[in-house]
């Protein structure tokens, strides 16, 4: 029974001390999960959490009928994939595309692609505002996806909020590796 008690113990121990199974955690301001490790601006109260599945976080702009996405990923096959690129994989399924803007930008010492959008999915139009950039190993994908007809005032929102994001210590880095 002590045998069994102090084995227990130790595997706790040692699940513990490598950081165990946590998932992903969000205190308002600080997003952490494996590698990924950002924090991001202020999201307006206007705006409410969402759960979706294949995002870090999601948000919805009711008062703007728009979706915000914010995604982070760390070490994957298209780490070298150009972002003019990796901005096309996130509307792949849309059709009648027009870029409105497409330009690189500073962003948290890196360049970021900032490209305003207009696309159809399944033949209704929206309006999207995307930023994406690659650093330490991570690629991190920002969207503002709304009605045209309200997207403008939303969008300026989504630009402050992303302008906070920053990427955290050890941000890129694998535990137990060399990320």
């Amino acid at each position: 029974m002590l045998a069994h008690a102090t084995r227990a113990a130790l595997v706790l121990a040692l699940t513990a001390s490598c950081g165990g199974a946590a998932g992903p955690s969000f205190d308002g301001a600080a997003y952490r999960n494996g590698p990924v490790a950002f924090r991001v601006g202020e999201a307006p109260s206007s705006w409410r959490r969402v759960d979706v599945t294949d995002a870090s976080l999601a948000y919805r702009d009711d008062a703007h009928a728009a979706s915000i996405l914010v995604n982070g990923r760390c070490h994957k096959p298209d780490d070298g994939t150009p972002l003019v690129a990796l901005t096309n994989h996130l509307v792949i399924g849309s059709t009648m595309r027009e870029v409105v803007l497409q330009e690189t930008e500073p962003f948290d010492g890196r360049e970021a692609l900032h490209t305003r959008m207009r696309a159809k999915w399944d033949g209704v139009p929206m309006a999207l505002d995307i930023y994406v950039m690659k650093k330490d190993g991570c690629v991190y994908d920002f969207v503002y996806m709304g009605a045209p007809g309200s997207f403008e005032a939303g969008s300026a929102e989504f630009e402050r909020f992303v302008h906070g994001f920053k990427t955290l210590p050890g941000s890129g880095v694998i535990a137990g590796g060399s990320g």
